[in-house]
């Protein structure tokens, strides 16, 4: 592997609540994934972000949710594809707006937390939210979880997609992320992420939480801004890349 693309979730503080440190992570990712006000963010705090990583040439992208403010858009609810197709497109056109006022323009799509885990195993889902990406704008790159629905969904619209891995989760034998109600769901040792992302990148290979070992592709890593590790986890896994050789840049 010659470059790897590290993302990070961010602009997710509301109102008078903050989450996270993003001027300190954006010292070290490549691009980010922001907030659309579904299950974090508001008007302002996408505008301040969106300046923040545009000033320091960072590539965004939105970061749609299912509409749920009080559980961090990361409970499960049911939805149609129709209705998928809709939340997608109307959060995208909401950080494109500021993108564009800004001067500059999206770069990808990101779904958020239970969206993005429903999508990467329901086919009909995943299919909705690539039809909502190709139909804003079909030079947006789709970005999904590596091996999922939501990558083969891309694919199958048209649009570029990047294999997303994960530095601070770990992973079940079918390749989805292990439930967050799992004691040894989240990765909170820089060192273990670490070794994780050299392995991912290196060998193209996980440890899952029942020992056995798959297979993984990775085009992006993501680095979850909402974790209190998050500017160490970046720092590290950019400087141990760095070390091996491998550029890290957004993917195009």
């Amino acid at each position: 592997m010659n470059a790897l693309d590290l993302n990070c979730d961010m602009g997710e503080s509301f109102g008078a609540w903050s989450m996270g440190d993003d001027a300190a992570v954006l010292e070290y990712v490549s691009s980010v994934n922001l907030a659309c006000g579904f299950h974090a963010g508001d008007p302002s705090t996408i505008r301040r972000t969106m300046a923040a990583a545009m000033a320091r040439g960072v590539a965004v992208g939105a970061h749609p949710s299912l509409p749920d403010l009080q559980g961090f858009g990361r409970r499960e609810m049911h939805i149609e594809p129709q209705e998928a197709y809709d939340l997608t497109l109307y959060q995208i056109g909401a950080v494109a707006a500021f993108a564009r006022a800004g001067g500059g323009g999206l770069h990808h799509v990101k779904p958020h937390g239970a969206l993005y885990n429903m999508a990467a195993s329901n086919a009909e889902l995943a299919a909705a939210i690539a039809r909502a990406v190709r139909d804003f704008d079909p030079g947006l790159i789709l970005y999904g979880l590596s091996g999922s629905e939501l990558v083969r969904a891309g694919r199958q619209a048209g649009i570029a997609v990047a294999s997303e891995v994960f530095s601070d989760r770990t992973y079940q034998r079918d390749g989805s992320l292990a439930p967050r109600g799992r004691p040894d769901s989240v990765i909170h040792d820089v060192d273990q992420a670490v070794e994780q992302v050299v392995r991912m990148v290196t060998a193209g290979r996980v440890r899952c939480v029942d020992g056995t070992d798959i297979a993984i592709e990775a085009d992006t890593l993501c680095i979850h801004g909402d974790s209190p590790h998050a500017p160490a986890f970046a720092r590290a896994i950019r400087a141990e890349l760095e070390r091996l050789g491998i550029a890290v840049r957004a993917p195009s």
